[in-house]
């Protein structure tokens, strides 16, 4: 489960959620600095927000799929069987 949450889930919400935060913050310190125009929640920062967020997650998986695993030729595949009654869940020898 952590393992979804660090892959898939966390790379999508990040960003988005540090926009929304900063949208916020600005909002609430709006009286304080004196400007006239208070900070909006556009569409525009939204929309890059989720695409750096489906970056970020590309990334990820791109790295991970590079990076960890055996190599191709160190191991045998056993495929699932019937061993006293019961099904035996397949498996990877290895050599």
């Amino acid at each position: 489960m952590t393992r979804i949450f660090f892959t898939f889930v966390l790379p999508l919400i990040l960003p988005t959620a540090i926009y929304l935060i900063w949208v916020w913050r600005a909002r609430r310190n709006h009286d304080h600095d004196g400007s006239d125009a208070l900070p909006e929640l556009r569409k525009g920062p939204l929309f890059w927000s989720l695409v750096a967020g489906f970056i970020f997650m590309s990334a990820g998986l791109v790295t991970i799929a590079l990076t960890s695993g055996d190599p191709p030729d160190s191991g045998v595949y056993q495929s699932p069987r019937m061993e006293d009654g019961k099904i035996v869940p397949p498996s990877y020898k290895k050599n």
